[in-house]
C-alpha cells in the first residue's frame, strides 16, 4: 500500500475517493430537508438574463461522452475499430454560437471542479461552492453548465489516452500526466473505468429529467402552475436532484484525477468502485422518481389541455361561421397531415377543402359497423345521382380506443373502409381524444351508429339523421330537424311506409289491389301452419294473398338463412333472399321508434308510434305475429297465437268478409277473440334518448316494467 500512495501526485485524493473518510462523512446528512434547505440558499435567480440553451449545450455534452466512452472501449480492447465506426453525430458550427459568452464560465467550473480534485474542501462543500457560483441561473442551466465543465476535463483525459500511441503531441502530454501505463495495462483499472462510464450515464438521465423539468415550466405554463400539484411536487424535488448529478460529477472527476496521477501499479479498491456504484444507484434511483413526477405531470397537461380543447370544440359549434372549414378542421384536421380524407373503394387521398360550403353527414361509429348498414348507406349515397337536388357528402369518422388499438383493429378498420366509395379518415387515430369527449357527451355517441348533419356553414342541423335516412333515404334532404318534423306531419301509417326501399313487388301489389300479408317469425312449425292455413282462407275467400316472410329482428342472420330454405323447399311464402333487406324492415321500424320519440309523440297521441311499438311487441315475443294489408291504409295485425285461432274459425265470419271486406272483418274478428292472457316483450335496440320512459303493452295496455339486456350473437 505505501508503494501505492508513493506513486499518487496527490495523496488526498485517494481520500477523497473513501467514502469512509472524515471530509466526505459531512455530506451524509440525516436532516435531508436541512440538506434541501443549504442547495436552496444557494439559488438566486433573476439578477441577471441568464438565458441558457441547455438542450444544444446538452447535445455537445453527449457527443463528447458518447466518443470517450467508444474510445476506451477501444482502449480497454487494444484495437481502434471503435474510433473508427462512430459516425458525426453533431453539426458544431450548428451550436458554436450558442457558447458565446459562456466559454470563461465553463472554464471557471472546469477549474473549480479540477482544484476539488487536488484536494481541496470535501465533495460537499464544493458542490455547495459550484451552486453558489451558479446562483443566478435556473436548476437545468447549473447542471448543464456543470456537466459541460467537466466533459472539457473527461474529453481531454480520453483525448490524449487514445492518441498517446499514435500522436507524438498526444504521447507527450500522456508521459507528463502518466497516462501511457493506462493504455499498457488498461485491465487494472477497467473495474473503476466502468464505474465511472456507469456513474456518467446515469448523471446524463437525471440532467434530461431535470432540463425536461425547466422546459415544462417555460413550455407550458398555461396548463400547468410552479404553485399548485402535480408540478409543485415535482419541483421541489430538483434542488436536491441538481446537487446529487454535481456531487457526481465531482466524484467522477476525482476518480479521473486519480488516474491521471497513478502508475500501472495502482489498482482501485473495492471501496473506491462502491463510491461510484452507490452515487450512479442514487442518482438511478432520483431519475426514476424524476420521472415518474414527470409523467404525472404530463398527464395534467395533456388533460388540461383536452379539457380546453373540448370547451373550444363547444363554443365553435354554437358559433357562426362564413363556411364549414374550421368546424371540420376541429374535428378531423391533423397537423401532420395536410390530406387527412381517403376514398375507401380507390385510396385515393384528399384535402378537407373538397367539403368546403357542403352539406356533410358525419358518419360516427365504431369498428362494429356492420355490412347491412355499409350496403343501405352505399343505396343511399349513390342514389343522389337520380336527384339533382340533392348534394351531401358522407364523412366516416370512426370511433376508437386508442389505449387497445392492434393490428387486429386495424385491419377490421382498412376492410370497412375498403367497401366505402365515401371519404373517410384515412387514420382513426388522427381524431384526437377531446374530438372523441365531443361527440360521446354532445352528440350522444354510443356504440349505435349516428349521422350527425352539417349545413354548409358547419353547423348541426340533426344530431343523428341515421332515422331520416333510414325513413325516407334523400327524401330527407337536407337532412334538418324541420325536414324531418314536415316529413312526419305529412306521413301516416300505411304499407308504402312500412315497405318502401326494401321490396318493390310491395309496392306494385297496393296499386293492383292484392292483399299482403307480412308475418315474422323463427318458428318453423308454427309458421308451416300459419302459412298452410292462410293460404286455405284466401281460397275460400277468393282473394290473392301475397304472403311476405320478414324474419325477426333478433335472429341470426345463419338462423334466418335457415328458416328461408325450408320455406323456399317446402313452397309456403315469398321471403327475401338477401339478409339485408330483413335487417332493414327492422332497422327502419327502430328508426321509426327513435325518430318519434324524438318528436316527443306518445302512444297515446300517435298512431304511428302505437303501431310501430306493436310491431316490436310481437317480434320481441316468442310468438309469431301477422300483418295484413289491401291499398295503402286497410291493415289487420295480430300476434300469431290469436291469428291462427281467427283463421281456424274463418266459417263464422266468411259471410261478413264478404260483404264488408276481408280486412275489416278480420280486423273486428281479432279484436272480438283478443283475451289477453300472456303479454309481449320488447326488446329495444337503442341508447339514451331512443328509449322512452315509459311504454304500455300492446296486448293488454299496462305500462311494462324496464329491464336492461346485454347481447351477442345469441342464436
Amino acid at each position: 500500500m505505501a508503494s501505492r500512495q508513493q506513486q499518487l501526485t496527490a495523496p488526498k485524493q485517494i481520500q477523497l475517493s473513501n467514502p469512509r473518510d472524515k471530509r466526505t462523512s459531512s455530506s451524509s446528512l440525516t436532516d435531508d430537508s436541512s440538506l434541501v434547505r443549504q442547495i436552496r440558499d444557494t439559488h438566486t435567480p433573476g439578477r441577471s438574463d441568464n438565458s441558457v440553451n441547455v438542450n444544444q449545450i446538452l447535445q455537445v455534452v453527449e457527443e463528447i461522452f458518447h466518443r470517450a466512452s467508444h474510445g476506451h472501449a477501444g482502449v480497454l480492447l487494444g484495437t481502434r475499430e471503435h474510433l473508427e465506426t462512430v459516425e458525426d453525430r453533431t453539426t458544431l458550427s450548428s451550436v458554436d454560437v450558442v457558447f458565446h459568452g459562456l466559454s470563461y464560465l465553463i472554464q471557471k467550473i472546469y477549474c473549480e471542479i479540477t482544484c476539488q480534485c487536488s484536494g481541496g474542501p470535501d465533495a460537499h462543500a464544493s458542490a455547495i461552492e459550484l451552486l453558489r457560483t451558479l446562483s443566478s441561473y435556473p436548476w437545468e442551466a447549473k447542471v448543464v453548465l456543470t456537466l459541460a465543465a467537466f466533459s472539457v476535463n473527461y474529453g481531454e483525459f480520453w483525448l490524449v489516452a487514445q492518441l498517446c500511441t499514435t500522436d507524438p503531441l498526444a504521447k507527450s502530454v500522456a508521459i507528463l500526466k502518466q497516462l501511457s501505463d493506462i493504455v499498457e495495462h488498461a485491465a487494472s483499472v477497467k473495474p473503476q473505468l466502468e464505474a465511472i462510464d456507469t456513474l456518467i450515464k446515469a448523471i446524463l438521465n437525471v440532467t434530461k429529467r431535470i432540463v425536461e423539468y425547466g422546459e415544462m415550466v417555460k413550455m407550458q405554463s398555461h396548463y400547468v402552475s410552479e404553485d399548485t400539484p402535480p408540478l409543485s411536487i415535482a419541483l421541489a424535488h430538483i434542488p436536491a436532484a441538481t446537487y446529487w448529478v454535481i456531487r457526481g460529477i465531482l466524484a467522477s472527476a476525482s476518480h479521473i484525477a486519480i488516474l491521471t496521477g497513478s502508475r500501472h501499479e495502482y489498482v482501485a479498491s473495492t471501496s473506491e468502485v462502491w463510491e461510484l456504484s452507490s452515487l450512479a444507484h442514487k442518482l438511478n434511483n432520483i431519475h426514476d422518481h424524476l420521472s415518474n413526477e414527470l409523467e404525472n405531470c404530463r398527464r395534467h397537461i395533456v388533460t388540461k389541455r383536452y379539457d380546453e380543447e373540448y370547451e373550444n370544440l363547444r363554443r365553435l359549434f354554437r358559433s357562426l361561421q362564413l363556411d364549414n372549414m374550421k368546424n371540420l378542421r376541429a374535428l378531423i384536421s391533423h397537423k401532420d397531415d395536410i390530406q387527412p380524407l381517403q376514398i375507401g373503394t380507390s385510396k385515393s387521398r384528399f384535402n378537407l377543402e373538397v367539403l368546403r360550403r357542403k352539406h356533410v353527414l358525419l358518419l360516427i361509429t365504431d369498428l362494429s359497423l356492420s355490412n347491412e348498414e355499409i350496403l343501405v348507406l352505399d343505396h343511399i349515397y349513390k342514389d343522389q345521382q337520380n336527384r339533382p337536388e340533392v348534394e351531401y357528402e358522407f364523412v366516416w369518422l370512426p370511433i376508437v380506443d386508442p389505449n387497445i388499438w392492434d393490428e387486429a383493429k386495424r385491419f377490421r378498420f382498412e376492410d370497412l373502409k375498403s367497401r366505402m366509395p365515401w371519404y373517410a379518415v384515412y387514420d382513426p387515430l388522427i381524431i384526437e381524444p377531446p374530438v372523441v369527449k365531443f361527440v360521446r357527451n354532445d352528440w350522444q355517441f354510443d356504440k349505435k351508429m349516428i349521422v350527425v348533419a352539417l349545413d354548409p356553414q358547419g353547423r348541426v342541423s340533426s344530431l343523428n339523421a341515421t332515422h331520416m335516412l333510414w325513413i325516407w333515404g334523400n327524401v330527407a334532404y337536407p337532412f334538418t330537424d324541420e325536414r324531418e318534423q314536415l316529413l312526419w306531419n305529412a306521413e301516416s301509417w300505411r304499407l308504402e311506409l312500412v315497405a318502401n326501399g326494401i321490396d318493390q313487388s310491395i309496392l306494385d301489389g297496393i296499386e293492383k289491389g292484392r292483399y299482403i300479408c307480412l308475418y315474422g317469425s323463427d318458428d318453423l312449425d308454427w309458421i308451416r301452419k300459419f302459412t298452410n292455413r292462410a293460404k286455405n282462407v284466401a281460397k275460400l275467400a277468393g282473394i290473392s294473398l301475397d304472403l311476405v316472410y320478414v324474419g325477426r329482428s333478433t335472429s341470426t342472420k345463419e338462423k334466418i338463412r335457415k328458416v328461408n330454405k325450408v320455406i323456399e323447399t317446402e313452397n309456403l311464402s315469398r321471403y327475401w333472399p338477401d339478409y339485408v333487406s330483413n335487417w332493414f324492415f327492422w332497422s327502419r321500424m327502430d328508426s321509426m321508434r327513435c325518430s318519434k320519440v324524438k318528436q316527443r309523440k306518445t302512444l297515446e297521441n300517435d298512431d304511428t308510434l302505437r303501431e310501430v311499438m306493436t310491431l316490436l311487441s310481437y317480434d320481441g315475443s316468442d310468438q309469431g305475429w301477422v300483418m295484413v294489408w289491401r291499398g295503402s291504409n286497410e291493415t289487420a295485425r295480430a300476434n300469431g297465437h290469436l291469428t291462427l285461432l281467427t283463421l281456424d274459425d274463418f266459417d263464422a265470419w266468411k259471410t261478413a268478409a264478404a260483404d264488408s271486406g276481408f280486412v275489416p272483418t278480420l280486423k273486428n274478428e281479432l279484436l272480438r277473440r283478443h283475451t289477453p292472457h300472456h303479454c309481449t316483450r320488447l326488446v329495444i335496440p337503442g341508447f339514451g334518448t331512443d328509449i322512452p320512459d315509459k311504454i304500455a303493452c300492446a296486448e293488454c295496455g299496462r305500462e311494462m316494467e324496464k329491464f336492461f339486456m346485454f347481447r351477442c350473437c345469441l342464436d
